[in-house]
């Protein structure tokens, strides 16, 4: 028993270390603005990419098809996202257009 929890104290130092030590080293130092206006891009980026890859790729690879219906679902999801800049609002018509799309399916394709 006191095996896992030395594996448990291990994972949980292994994990804290890469995110408290740019924390501590760099709050001394004063970042140029670029380099702070890209570091605010990052997550975004990675948004986008997690994104487009749960939208897009398939089982059988990169479906651009009107067949695909997270691809029909993500269109509502953009137009409620961009007039509502709420999270809640746009998960909710994500997951309600993936629910309508699944029960029509045999009806529209």
């Amino acid at each position: 028993m006191a095996k896992i929890y030395m594996i448990i104290a291990g994972m949980a130092i292994v994990t804290y270390l890469p995110r408290m030590l740019p924390m501590v080293v760099l709050n001394r130092f004063e970042l140029p603005p670029l380099l702070v206006r890209w570091l605010r891009l990052i997550p975004p980026a990675v948004l986008a990419a997690l994104t487009a890859q749960s939208i897009f790729v398939r089982n059988t690879g990169v479906v651009f098809s009107w067949r695909n219906i997270y691809l029909l679902a993500a269109l509502p999801c953009f137009l409620v996202a961009l007039k509502s800049r709420s999270l809640m609002w746009t998960v909710a018509t994500g997951l309600i257009s993936v629910i309508i799309l699944n029960q029509f399916k045999p009806l529209l394709f």
